[in-house]
C-alpha cells in the first residue's frame, strides 16, 4: 500500500502535548550525518540543512526539469527531522553538552522517490546550487514502536517533556530502548527564524519496547 501522507501527518506529525504510543512505519529519507553543536554558525549542522533542502526541492520541482518519476504527484516537503545520539545516552541525555551530539538530519521522501531519482537530484542540485551534496544519502529507517509527545517551548526545556514521556512509558509496561541503533528523535514544526523560542513546536519521539 502506498504511503498516505495525510493519514501519517495526522497520526505522526500532530501529537497532543501529552505522551502517546505509536508504531512508525518504515520510510525513506534524504539524510546527512554529522557531529557537533547544531547552533554553531556555519558549522556542520547548518551545512547539512542546506544540502537536505537543496536535494529535497530539486526532487519536488523535478517536473520542471523534465525529469519524470513514476507515480509522481505534487507534494509539500515534510518538516525537518533529526535523530540525536550521545555516548551512554541510555543513561540520560546531556543537553548542555551539545558539542558531543552525533546527529542524522533528515527529510522524509514520498514513496515514489527511488534511489535512482535521489541520485539524479543530488547531482542536479550540486550543479545548479554549486553546492557539494555528496554527504546526502538515501536512508531507509524503520522506527517501529515509539512514545512521542509535542514539546512546546525552547529546546533547552525538553528534559521536562522527556521526563513525562519516561513516566508514561513506565506506567504502561514499556521501557526506553535507546541505544546504538535507536536514537532520540525530534521533528521541527516551527521555523526558528520566524518564531519565538517559547512558541516552538517540536515533536519528541523515543524508541520503546515491552518491559
Amino acid at each position: 500500500m502506498a504511503f498516505d501522507f495525510k493519514k501519517a501527518y495526522r497520526e505522526l506529525y500532530q501529537p497532543k502535548p501529552e505522551p502517546g504510543i505509536v508504531t512508525v512505519p518504515k520510510a525513506n529519507y534524504i539524510a546527512v550525518r554529522g557531529k557537533g553543536d547544531p547552533n554553531e554558525a556555519g558549522g556542520a549542522y547548518q551545512q547539512a540543512i542546506s544540502v537536505l533542502y537543496a536535494v529535497a526541492y530539486t526532487l519536488k520541482m523535478s517536473y520542471r526539469n523534465s525529469y519524470a518519476m513514476q507515480g509522481f504527484f505534487e507534494y509539500v516537503v515534510p518538516p525537518l527531522e533529526g535523530f540525536w545520539n550521545q555516548a551512554h545516552m541510555e543513561e540520560g541525555i546531556d543537553y548542555a553538552n551539545k558539542a558531543s551530539f552525533c546527529w542524522v538530519s533528515v527529510l522524509r521522501l514520498p514513496d515514489f522517490v527511488m534511489k535512482k531519482d535521489f541520485d539524479w537530484a543530488v547531482e542536479t542540485a550540486a550543479k545548479k546550487k554549486k553546492l557539494d551534496c555528496s554527504a546526502a544519502e538515501y536512508l531507509t529507517i524503520d522506527e517501529g514502536l515509539c512514545v512521542q509527545m509535542m514539546h512546546l517551548g525552547p529546546f533547552d526545556d525538553e528534559p521536562a517533556t522527556v521526563a513525562r514521556m519516561d513516566a508514561y512509558v513506565a506506567q504502561n509496561g514499556y521501557v526506553n530502548d535507546m541505544g546504538a541503533d535507536r536514537w532520540h528523535h525530534e521533528i521541527y514544526l516551527s521555523d526558528v527564524k520566524k518564531v519565538a523560542p517559547e512558541k516552538y513546536k517540536t515533536i519528541i519521539r523515543h524508541p520503546i519496547r515491552k518491559a
